[in-house]
Parts: structure tokens; C-alpha cells; sequence
């Protein structure tokens, strides 16, 4: 078997196995697609506006935090 020949085989034979695995891949990404059963879409969340009582529990919150910084420095 010539050299020119050798790496035609070598190519042919790299060429195969690659598809073979991207075959298996995919049969394995759908069969595990199938098993999860059918894609749910998730719903958006609509922004929900705080309350005073919320708005102001996180103003308190975010003062404490920064008054906790300043100390440290």
C-alpha cells in the first residue's frame, strides 16, 4: 500500500467516524428531548410595583448597608 494511499484510507476512515458520532450525538440529544417530554415555554414575569411599606423597607435596608460601609473605611 502506497503512502498517498495509506492517508486516503486514514481520511476516509477519520471522515466516517465523524459522522458516526455526530449521528449518535444527535439520536442521543433527541431521544433524551423525547424522555423530558414536550418543551414547556416559560411565561414573563410582569413587573409587579412595590408598595410603600416595600419601597421603604428596602430604602431602610439600603441605608443600614451603606452606614455598615462607611464604618469599615
Amino acid at each position: 500500500m502506497s503512502h498517498a494511499s495509506m492517508l486516503k484510507a486514514r481520511r476516509q476512515h477519520q471522515k466516517t467516524k465523524k459522522l458516526l458520532d455526530v449521528a449518535a450525538k444527535q439520536a442521543k440529544r433527541l431521544a433524551k428531548q423525547a424522555l423530558a417530554g414536550p418543551a414547556v415555554k416559560k411565561e414573563k414575569m410582569e413587573k409587579v410595583k412595590l408598595t410603600e411599606e416595600e419601597l421603604g423597607r428596602q430604602d431602610a435596608k439600603k441605608s443600614s448597608a451603606g452606614a455598615g460601609e462607611k464604618g469599615a473605611s
